[in-house]
């Protein structure tokens, strides 16, 4: 059998029911499975051999045992065999850059010049990038030159509300529903300090209020 290329941007996926293979891009890590491709009837002879291997006496020489059984199941020509039919059936989908050596998907293969976008980005890409970016950055002036609080007169939307009712107040001093004073603190005459409404006298100077 003729060597298999290979590389490691692949996982094996083979169990003892059969073989596959998942590729992946190593640019954007998306990629492909390959078809699943189940063992022949002689292979279960030597996984019900592995597993009457664990239930003997003998624990520990059954196990090794059972895992070699699986890797010889796995390995030799019938997984080399399913390898190279695997990346025949992948391999249109993938391509290995001359300049970096990693192997990308269509996706992130530049085709007009036959290398990888991270090698050689699609200009078309990067032209459609920075006209969008140049495009947010007028937007973002634009929006920083423009006026948006001009049209609002901010002494008619000031809303003076009782702090004990919670009714609008035309103005003054006193609620117009509850009557009481909508100023919630006192100056103190003496100090000018800010003694809350109804207290007698000044907390800083002793001052009596009212």
């Amino acid at each position: 059998m003729s060597m298999i290329r290979f590389t490691d941007n692949y996982e094996n996926l083979s169990t003892d029911q059969g073989f596959q293979f998942k590729f992946r891009c190593q640019r954007c890590g998306n990629g492909y499975m390959s078809a699943f491709k189940s063992y022949g009837a002689g292979k279960a002879a030597g996984f019900l051999q592995a597993a009457s291997s664990l239930i003997g006496g003998r624990r520990t020489r059954g196990i090794a045992r059972s895992a070699y059984e699986i890797q010889r199941a796995i390995g030799g020509p019938a997984h080399d065999k399913a390898l190279k039919e695997a990346v025949e059936e992948i391999a249109p989908h993938f391509h290995q850059c001359t300049r970096c050596g990693e192997w990308v998907c269509d996706i992130c293969w530049n085709e007009s010049v036959n290398l990888c976008e991270m090698c050689a980005p699609d200009t078309t890409e990067e032209i459609a990038v920075m006209q969008q970016q140049e495009r947010l950055s007028q937007l973002r002036e634009r929006i920083g030159e423009t006026d948006y609080s001009s049209d609002i007169n901010v002494k008619d939307e000031a809303v003076l509300r009782c702090p004990h009712c919670d009714a609008k107040a035309a103005g003054g001093k006193f609620c117009n529903e509850c009557g009481q004073p909508l100023s919630t603190s006192t100056e103190c005459p003496k100090c000018s300090s800010e003694n809350p409404v109804g207290a007698k006298f000044c907390s800083e100077c002793g001052e009596v209020l009212g």
